[in-house]
């Protein structure tokens, strides 16, 4: 599985980062547990969280490349709201989120941030990323403009600063699924836009 690695940031910028090859990645018996811990280690040893992107970004492509059970556990999407979540794992305390997410062909996400630091993996189909940054004026503090796009294929990664805006789309035929982490969320700075309304409310 070949891909890419890209990262965007807060004010709307996206860049392609170098990503390791995947032959260099290959461990015996690398296990969700094993990846769980790495990514632990490598964030208790962080000032900034956002910082250590790139070595979490490593430790998700291995993950993919060596765990088969990571890439097939996925649910089939809602037929109510084109999408699904699977929580990989949860503990009560532990403050990463990890899921897989279904979105079926056609089904788009709204405007928003994360209020925290994230990595995805696609793992199946085609996903759009278009990205915003904010562009407050007197009048609207909350208005937000698109500055570009890029379509992720499976293997491709993309990793989020907290304040990085985006919106997702799963297009061609079949499903998109992909592989999500997550930092510790931060309520008052997770954000869904409206870009006609000029608007921003907690997500």
């Amino acid at each position: 599985m070949k891909g890419r690695d890209w990262l965007l940031t807060g004010d709307g910028q996206y860049q392609a980062c170098k990503a390791v090859r995947a032959w260099d990645l290959l461990r015996e018996n690398y296990r969700l547990y094993r990846f769980l811990t790495e990514v632990e280690d490598v964030l208790n040893n962080a000032d900034d969280e956002t910082s250590r992107l790139p070595e979490i970004r490593m430790l998700v492509r291995r993950l993919i490349v060596n765990s088969y059970w990571v890439r097939s556990q996925r649910l089939e999407p809602s037929p109510k709201t084109g999408t699904s979540v699977l929580l990989l794992y949860d503990e009560l305390g532990f403050p990463l989120t990890v899921q897989t997410v279904t979105f079926a062909p056609g089904t788009r996400s709204n405007i928003h941030n994360h209020g925290t630091w994230g990595i995805v993996a696609v793992l199946q189909g085609q996903e759009k990323n278009s990205f915003w940054r904010r562009t407050p004026s007197p009048e609207f503090q909350d208005k937000i403009e698109q500055t570009g796009e890029i379509s992720l294929f499976p293997g491709d990664i993309i990793s989020f600063t907290p304040d990085a805006i985006h919106c997702v789309e799963a297009v061609g035929d079949e499903p998109t699924v992909t592989f999500n982490i997550y930092g510790e969320t931060d309520p008052n700075e997770r954000f869904e836009f409206d870009p006609v309304k000029c608007s921003a409310k907690s997500f």
